[in-house]
């Protein structure tokens, strides 16, 4: 049994904070997963050798999003106006895709930096669309300004109960489809995957943040006892650099998560080629960031340590079916 991280009384998070550690629990997860399972996919897992695969890219939408989307939009009062949620990319598009399948007014607001395919998914899922500012945190701003204005429910990305309670479903899906694992790398950007899976296991399972160099939300935040503020600059801006790590979300990385690695761009485009060349699986730069931490070494197993690299989001455009 791997053992919860040690608190620190001077590096305890808020204890109004704490309360989440009541809110995200694995009773309340099996609870969610029981409320969307008819919404969601169960994702497969594929056996590498080295590791294991989840291979939540082929979730509905392109990511694990999805997940965290129909939590919010089915254990929630939703008002007349709808919902709101701002997004890199993949968290717009689940909550387009859920409000489509649930026939709930949705808008969406992104940055620039997103991605045309996640873009593109967003609008054919008929929602109403904001492009505009240069980071994730422009676009919440801008959508807290239009929640204020039209009454709509909002659907954080990933500092939310019930967005964790919706990724917690994956770690509980992983644990009834392999017998035995010891160890999950998990991509990190706000933390709202990490967040849920490791309340899930509750220091049952060793639990590994990776992120990109450019963008240390995890790790800075495990240092300083705290979220603050780290840089936003990765090829995965678009899904792992929100700017900090979400306040409910610390309190359970805290206790559950034991470490983050950093990973840098090229490791992830290496991530990338390796994933296409050993199981002609295309993922996106966040989505092939926790297979990196172990292809690159940043993240080295012991002996006879089974692995389970989470492949997040595969929302990119990078094969030409046209020739």
């Amino acid at each position: 049994m791997v053992r919860a991280r040690a608190q620190s009384p001077a590096r305890a998070w808020s204890a109004g904070l704490n309360d989440v550690l009541a809110d995200v629990t694995p009773g309340a997860i099996a609870a969610t997963h029981a409320r969307i399972a008819s919404h969601v996919r169960k994702t497969p897992v594929l056996d590498l050798g080295d590791l294991t695969l989840k291979l939540e890219l082929m979730q509905h939408a392109g990511s694990f999003k999805t997940r965290g989307a129909f939590s919010n939009l089915l254990g929630r009062a939703i008002p007349p106006a709808g919902v709101v949620a701002a997004s890199g990319g993949n968290h717009g598009a689940a909550v387009a895709f859920a409000a489509q399948t649930l026939g709930i007014p949705c808008r969406i607001f992104v940055p620039e930096i997103s991605s045309p395919a996640k873009v593109a998914r967003i609008r054919a899922c008929g929602a109403e669309l904001t492009i505009g500012g240069d980071r994730y945190a422009d676009a919440l701003a801008a959508s807290e300004a239009w929640a204020d204005e039209s009454g709509a429910m909002r659907v954080h990305a990933f500092d939310q109960v019930e967005t964790m309670l919706g990724t917690g479903t994956l770690a509980k899906e992983l644990e009834e489809q392999i017998d035995a694992f010891d160890t999950v790398l998990v991509a990190v950007g706000g933390g709202g995957l990490i967040g849920g899976i490791a309340a899930w296991f509750a220091g049952r399972k060793r639990v590994i943040g990776v992120e990109p160099e450019g963008a240390p939300t995890l790790e800075r935040a495990l240092a300083a006892g705290g979220p603050v503020d780290a840089p936003t600059g990765s090829i995965a801006a678009d899904s792992l650099a929100p700017r900090r790590i979400g306040e409910l979300v610390f309190p359970i990385a805290q206790r559950y998560v034991e470490r983050a690695v950093l990973v840098s761009d090229d490791d992830i485009r290496a991530a990338q080629a390796s994933l296409w060349e050993r199981a002609r699986i295309v993922a996106e730069p966040g989505g092939a960031t926790a297979y990196a931490a172990q292809l690159s070494g940043k993240y080295r197993p012991s002996d006879g340590e089974r692995v389970v690299a989470v492949i997040s989001g595969g929302n990119t455009v990078v094969v030409d079916f046209g020739r």
